[in-house]
């Protein structure tokens, strides 16, 4: 009988090696501590951020198509039957509308903005909450075409899909889940960028940066995959993580202080009624005049198309003694957001704000979310989210692939989430690196907390962890006597 001997632990398995060409001195020390950080967050963040990113890619794919899902379930509330000659006054397709919500406080009256459209005329009820009763009328005969319950504009479907899609249906504790998703996405976009291209250095080319690796198998192949198509979608991942988090719950308020320090808030309209020409008392001012404290909107509607206000508009009545507003809702490029303030009772033009006049920075901000809710563009803006969600479910899926298929197969006691990048890289940083880095996350961890509270954590966890394995000292690799028959 013979033996032989082998460690209790095995190392994990080595990656086929490849030439990497010397680096000059000069960048050896920022390479050696910078590459092997930034693999570790993005190994980490990967593991730990990508299900919110899943479930994310998931419901935005399916928000994606709200208006086909809309068209389908509601073509009767949205569309008339037959396109008239003639609609009646709008005056009295909101008196109309009354009569099916009575009791009820008028919020907004947007009038049809297309001719095959119903005018929608929406009332708050004290039981409904921030949701509203809109009730649908044929502009031709101010015949009700239906009834819903709607939130911000947003039909039932449409409103449960965005929900879905910015909280879970959870409300408010559930939006940190998206708001975390989007913190976190251009780290990992950013990241996995910077290391492939770290991968490909000394042989880069566009085929390469591009396009999967031909003839790789394994993981090779799978990280080939991963990183080439992450690379395609970069741009437009980068756009969707900076939209979302201009609107969101924390970082959203940072941006908006941001952009209030820069005098780029959109321009307001001014709603004072001094100055204005008193209402005629002996003039008529629309049926729908006790139902809306004296308001024409017969003469508001007049005043809106005088100002060039054509397409989809929203009248929404102000507070006792002021003008009420009328403002353009065409979403889609050229965006049409023109709006005006109008004395309800005279149809006076108090005040008008062009779209063309509001700072670059608010347009930027309303152009932004357009894109992100698959709106500027019509279909094309649709296609190109249900596309880049795709891939990002794909770049996902790989990159769970690849961390299973270099799982520890040997000794399951440890490293059961994988073998991560070494720790303590970053004491190879130049100070003057390290400096500059430290200042930057802390930076952008105030400015987007949801990224920059779990950065915290995870420093402290990992260093803990660093703490305890170096007090336990190394594992034993003394070798056994395994027998074996000669």
């Amino acid at each position: 009988m013979t033996t032989t001997t082998r460690p209790t632990t095995a190392p994990p398995p080595a990656e086929p090696s490849e030439h990497v060409p010397a680096e000059p001195a000069a960048r050896s020390a920022l390479y050696t501590g910078f590459g092997p950080l930034l693999r570790r967050l993005h190994f980490y963040a990967g593991i730990l951020v990508a299900p919110f990113l899943l479930v994310v890619a998931l419901t935005g794919l399916a928000y994606a198509f709200t208006p086909q899902f809309d068209q389908i379930a509601y073509h009767d509330q949205l569309h008339v039957n037959a396109v008239g000659a003639a609609r009646v006054p709008l005056s009295q397709q909101v008196d109309a509308a009354q009569q099916m919500v009575r009791g009820g406080t008028l919020v907004a009256v947007h009038p049809a903005g297309e001719p095959d459209a119903t005018t929608k005329v929406d009332f708050a009820l004290p039981e409904l909450g921030e949701n509203v009763r809109s009730v649908y009328i044929d502009p031709y005969t101010a015949q009700v075409r239906g009834v819903l319950t709607t939130w911000f504009g947003s039909t039932p479907i449409a409103t449960w899909l965005d929900q879905m899609h910015a909280n879970l249906n959870l409300g408010e504790p559930g939006s940190m889940y998206s708001e975390l998703a989007a913190s976190w996405l251009w780290v990992l976009v950013v990241g996995g960028v910077v290391l492939w291209w770290r991968h490909q250095r000394g042989r880069r080319t566009a085929r390469r940066l591009l396009l999967a690796e031909s003839g790789a198998k394994g993981v090779r192949r799978t990280r080939s995959l991963h990183a080439a198509t992450g690379l395609w979608l970069a741009v437009f991942l980068l756009i969707l993580s900076a939209t979302g988090l201009t609107w969101s719950q924390y970082a959203g308020a940072n941006f908006g202080a941001l952009r209030s320090a820069l005098n780029s808030d959109a321009i307001p309209l001014t709603t004072s009624l001094d100055g204005t020409t008193a209402p005629d008392p002996g003039a008529h001012h629309g049926s729908g005049a006790g139902h809306t404290g004296g308001a024409d909107f017969d003469a508001i509607a007049a005043a809106a198309a005088k100002a060039g206000l054509d397409g989809p508009t929203t009248i929404t009545p102000g507070e006792a003694g002021h003008a009420w507003t009328v403002e353009q809702v065409d979403n889609t490029w050229p965006l049409r957001k023109d709006k005006i303030a109008v004395h309800p009772s005279t149809g006076q033009i108090v005040d008008t704000v062009p779209w063309a006049d509001q700072p670059l920075l608010s347009k930027l901000t309303t152009a932004g979310i357009m894109i992100h809710m698959g709106v500027l563009f019509g279909l094309a803006n649709q296609i190109a989210l249900a596309l880049i969600a795709l891939g990002l479910i794909t770049v996902i899926v790989w990159g769970y692939r690849m961390w299973w298929r270099r799982r520890p197969t040997r000794d399951t006691r440890r490293q059961r989430m994988g073998t991560p990048p070494t720790r303590g890289t970053w004491r190879h940083l130049p100070i003057p690196a390290l400096v500059i880095a430290i200042a930057a996350a802390a930076a952008i961890g105030w400015a987007i907390p949801l990224l920059g509270w779990p950065l915290l954590a995870f420093i402290v966890i990992d260093a803990i962890a660093g703490a305890l394995i170096r007090r336990r000292g190394p594992r034993s690799t003394v070798p056994q006597q395994i027998p074996r028959s000669s």
